[in-house]
């Protein structure tokens, strides 16, 4: 049974103090109507009456309330069934992230926001996070509180790892997070602006890794190679002070590499110059992960609201009846 308008059965609370007040009122209105006076006699007959028109007229609210919150009788049911996407993000956390060639802030603050948008679209999926620089450590587990991984995410930042840029480290520590996941598809999202110059594993190795456990990989390169602007700290040979300053410095690429993990695990290399084409990136990357939703449709039903309205009708008559008639007072 399927309630079509389930808050009208408050109604049926009303019926204790309607009944309260109808009896107060009744107890307080002696003589209802000039003339009352020579049919007072009738004392218990007309008492009576009167009490057992408040009843059933309090009682018939029960019945109005079912009948307003329209029961309805479910013939049939269209189901269907959802499976979800184990998603691990690796986000590179080098130096070289300090970047300002990406408005607002930095490569890494926008690639965070990017992402942080990412998760908020979708919430049936398990998202985990890994960080890497010249190592990798694990951010969030795959969970679905994305609240938490949001929380977890905004807490990355720039020189918590030694610096480095530990491609194959970030991208085993990923596989790691996922070899017990019994989701039908498991996928990575490895963002990074540099090339791989640290660490004990190697990227093919990792992406091997990735492969064996039927792992998806989508390799995001973010920002362009060459001398870009980064903020370093530097002393002032003056003052002795730290002090920071905006200096080009070369970044190192290599898309060959990360064309090469994406294609090894099915997946898809982008690669993004800046914020809005970063943000197109994630688009396209949620747009290829779908997810099967579940979901119960009612297809067919039948209205059940007829015999609780007949009900209170009839209770309403009666106690219409037993006061007009046996009561002998005016509503």
């Amino acid at each position: 049974m399927h309630m079509a308008h389930p808050w009208w059965l408050v109604l049926a609370v009303a019926a204790l103090p309607a009944l309260a007040v109808w009896l107060l009122r009744r107890h307080h209105q002696r003589y209802p109507w000039p003339g009352a006076a020579p049919y007072s006699g009738r004392g218990a007959v007309a008492v009576g009456a009167t009490v057992l028109a408040g009843v059933l007229a309090a009682l018939s609210l029960a019945p109005l309330a079912v009948a307003m919150a329209r029961p309805q009788e479910v013939l049939s049911r269209e189901v269907e069934h959802s499976r979800g996407i184990d998603i691990v993000i690796a986000l590179d956390v080098s130096g070289s992230m300090a970047a300002l060639d990406f408005k607002p802030t930095n490569r890494l603050g926008v690639a965070k926001d990017v992402i942080s948008r990412f998760i908020a679209g979708r919430p049936n999926d398990r998202i985990g996070l890994v960080e890497f620089a010249g190592a990798a450590v694990t951010l969030c587990p795959i969970t679905l509180d994305h609240h938490v991984a949001r929380s977890l995410l905004e807490r990355a930042k720039l020189g918590v790892l030694p610096d480095g840029t530990a491609i194959g480290m970030g991208l085993g520590t990923a596989v790691n997070r996922l070899r017990k996941s019994k989701a039908h598809s498991k996928v990575i999202v490895l963002v990074t602006d540099g090339s791989n110059n640290a660490g004990e594993l190697d990227p093919m190795t990792a992406a091997a890794l990735a492969a064996k456990e039927g792992i998806t990989v989508h390799t995001v390169l973010v920002g362009r190679g060459g001398e870009v602007p980064i903020p370093v700290q530097v002393q002032d040979p003056l003052t002795g002070r730290i002090v920071r300053q905006i200096r080009r410095l070369k970044v190192d690429v290599n898309p060959e590499l990360l064309t090469e993990i994406a294609r090894k695990t099915g997946g898809t290399a982008f690669r993004a110059r800046d914020a809005r084409s970063l943000e197109k990136v994630f688009r396209a990357i949620d747009a290829m992960e779908k997810t099967e939703f579940s979901s119960t449709k009612l297809v067919r039903y039948r209205e059940r609201f007829g015999p609780w309205a007949l009900a209170a009708l009839a209770l309403l008559l009666v106690a219409v009846a037993a006061e007009g008639i046996l009561g002998r007072s005016a509503w």
